[in-house]
């Protein structure tokens, strides 16, 4: 009996001791437990139990395995917490969007404020390991900025003009990132210039923090009203001011020596693009010898012609055919430097007086003589200019040259070479 006993007081020990948990029963959520007891109790929160802690994927436990102690408390804390991986930071001009924060498996989408563009990956997932599959990524300035050019309609220059005054606002340009823009740059005239006749092509460019730019382009066309082309008249120069045939511009015309300005003297242009006045020609002059005074014959040459005098008492002088030879072969010389000959032959009653082929009254030939103190009975021969003055006289014959060297030193003889030089008038005698 006794065996049986003891054996029956152990078992009742052993039962006592497994009735009375010694540490708070073990529930784990989000994992699972395995304890092992010291001596294989039902009860698995009794003093030494020890149990392995396993969480499920995408959470964490401070320590895989717990002790019961005798303090009736567990070794550590068991509990299996959600991993979280550490914040992201938020990138420059941009930001991002979490489905669930920082935990686990979190999916986090990047993006960028208007007028930047990512670099880098676009999403990034907290791993088991607590690390971001990807790095945050950079919003960059890629975009050009903007501007837009003036539109400007064609400009027409003003009377006697050629050039306009084109005046716009300067455009201003527009960033799509920051707004902040560091430069504008243009090419060609600033506003309020003048520009030429014709296209003139411009651009603008402006640049933004980035070194991004962008351009515009637009054009200036200045125009100019213009009458038909006018042309000097034969035996005549025509000078022009301005552009010659421009809204505006006026005509000075003047006919050589020997011809009288038929028409109007000057013509405008103007805003019809028609020419004023009349039409120009230049005529030969009329000389009249049939006047009763020698200075009403001179009165006709005032301002238009030179007269070279050459007076005799006979044909058959020897100075007088010497000079009226040589002058013969001159008469292209003579014509260019507005000269007219006159003859004057013989002693009166008996003497001739001509202007090349008419012949003038012997009264008016001895009133010619008088009036300008020329002797009748030598040779001389008598130089005057366009005002009627008397310039240089010459007892004997000269030649053609020295007489155009004496000429071409009078007043108003440079002008006459200018003009004739522009309208290509040249003469070999």
């Amino acid at each position: 009996m006794w065996p049986l006993l003891l054996l029956l007081l152990h078992l009742c020990w052993c039962s006592g001791y497994e009735a009375t948990p010694w540490c708070a029963p073990i529930k784990v959520k989000h994992g699972d437990v395995s304890c092992r007891t010291p001596r294989g109790e039902h009860y698995r929160n009794v003093m030494g139990t020890r149990c392995k802690i396993r969480c499920k994927q995408g959470y964490e436990v401070q320590s895989s395995e717990v002790v019961c102690m005798a303090s009736r408390h567990w070794s550590s804390n068991y509990a299996c917490r959600e991993i979280r991986c550490p914040k992201l930071d938020m990138p420059v001009n941009g930001g991002y969007k979490c489905s669930d924060g920082s935990y686990f498996n979190s999916r986090c989408e990047f993006f960028c404020s208007p007028g930047f563009t990512l670099k880098g990956q676009k999403t990034a997932t907290c791993q088991h390991n607590k690390g971001w599959s990807a790095g945050v990524p950079t919003c960059i300035d890629i975009d050009s900025p903007k501007i837009k050019c003036p539109n400007i309609k064609d400009k027409w220059a003003g009377p006697g003009k050629l050039t306009a005054r084109v005046a716009w606002d300067t455009p201003e340009g527009v960033d799509t990132a920051d707004g902040i823009l560091t430069d504008v740059e243009l090419k060609g005239k600033p506003p309020k210039s003048d520009f030429a006749e014709g296209l003139h092509k411009m651009s603008y460019t402006v640049f933004d923090r980035a070194g991004n730019k962008g351009s515009c382009r637009f054009s200036v066309r200045v125009r100019v009203r213009r009458c038909g082309q006018l042309f000097p008249p034969d035996n005549g120069y025509m000078n022009c001011d301005s552009d010659g045939d421009n809204y505006g511009a006026t005509c000075n015309f003047i006919c050589t020596g020997g011809y009288e300005l038929q028409g109007s003297a000057a013509r405008v242009c103007q805003s019809g693009l028609t020419w004023s006045g009349a039409e120009t020609t230049c005529a030969p002059m009329n000389i009249n010898v049939g006047v009763r005074t020698a200075a009403a014959l001179l009165d006709q040459f005032y301002e238009k012609r030179r007269i070279l005098i050459i007076s005799a008492p006979t044909a058959a002088n020897h100075n007088y055919r010497f000079q009226m030879t040589n002058l013969q072969h001159a008469q292209c010389g003579l014509d260019l430097r507005h000269v007219t000959v006159i003859e004057l032959v013989g002693t009166y009653p008996a003497q001739v007086g001509r202007i090349r082929h008419r012949l003038l009254p012997p009264a008016l030939s001895l009133q010619l003589r008088l009036l300008l103190q020329i002797p009748q009975r030598s040779f001389q021969m008598l130089l005057v200019d366009k005002q009627g003055i008397d310039k240089q006289r010459y007892p004997f014959p000269i030649t053609a040259a020295e007489l155009f060297t004496t000429i071409d030193t009078l007043p108003l003889r440079k002008e006459e070479m200018e003009l004739q030089q522009q309208a290509g008038q040249t003469c070999q005698s």
